[in-house]
């Protein structure tokens, strides 16, 4: 049961189809001024934790919020834990460096790469969607802004363990055990040449392992094996050379022990 809600120029809020409550990327977080455009809709105030929660919050287009002056450039996202929060696994200054130089040079790059274009008012999922049929400094800037914003949210301070539930179930549907899957993430990530990133990711409804150069994913549309990433691991040097050097084996093995298997299992569940 939906209770209907008037909306102003209903063709240009909305994207199609309409996308009714649900949260942002956080590669997407700080783009709207104040949260959400509240004037927008004509619901009191008080309501909204009401119908979020319900459900019934409309979700304006990117594209609508954009030409109203809703719209600000991309911007670095808060971690949701502490840089020294990782340790012993990920150490703090990796953790700083990586966080707030090179993903904040991704930030800035994408916003200068789309300023004054019609892709300034796109979301990140769909500028990295159509990534290899805008520019390399898109493909390159909105990929890292979209993959270090998921990989944060894959880490957490004493995570690790195994998954449970469906999540592992599938895993072992797919893999054979969460051992074997373990082996062939990691191989992924190891025998990625250079740069670049091992994901597990949702493909026709079944878990696969692949990997990407660069700062490369699973939705673009020059992606090798396409699908919804669930769980990425970054292998460019920067994420792990302060501590470990050479020894990527050794930043795989230790990346176990901080994945945040909650949130994995969050996003199978929201992508079977």
């Amino acid at each position: 049961f939906r209770i209907p809600i008037p909306l102003p120029s209903a063709g240009r809020l909305f994207n199609s189809p309409p996308r009714l409550g649900g949260a942002p990327s956080p590669a997407n977080a700080g783009r709207v001024r104040g949260g959400t455009p509240y004037s927008l809709f004509p619901i009191p105030y008080p309501l909204f934790p009401a119908y979020r929660q319900a459900g019934l919050l409309p979700v304006p287009s990117f594209s609508y919020l954009y030409q109203n002056n809703f719209i600000m450039p991309f911007t670095l996202p808060a971690l949701p834990y502490e840089h020294s929060a990782l340790e012993p696994h990920i150490d703090t200054l990796t953790m700083q460096i990586h966080h707030g130089k090179h993903h904040q040079a991704y930030v800035d790059n994408l916003n200068k790469a789309i300023a004054g274009t019609p892709n300034e008012g796109k979301s990140i999922e769909e500028l990295v969607a159509a990534a290899g049929t805008i520019s390399p400094a898109v493909r390159n800037n909105g990929g890292g802004h979209w993959n270090h914003s998921f990989f944060w949210e894959s880490l957490t301070p004493n995570g690790g363990g195994h998954p449970e539930g469906a999540l592992a179930a599938a895993i072992d549907t797919a893999f054979g055990s969460f051992d074997a899957f373990k082996e062939k993430f990691a191989n992924a990530g190891m025998t990625r040449f250079g740069s670049g990133w091992a994901w597990l990711l949702i493909k026709d409804g079944k878990l696969e392992i692949s990997s990407t150069p660069n700062q490369d994913n699973p939705l673009m549309d020059v992606a090798e094996v396409k699908g919804a990433p669930v769980l990425g691991v970054d292998v460019w040097e920067h994420a792990y050379y302060l501590k470990y050097q050479n020894r990527r084996a050794d930043y795989l093995g230790a990346f176990w022990a901080v994945v945040n298997w909650n949130k994995v299992a969050e996003r199978f569940q929201a992508g079977s």
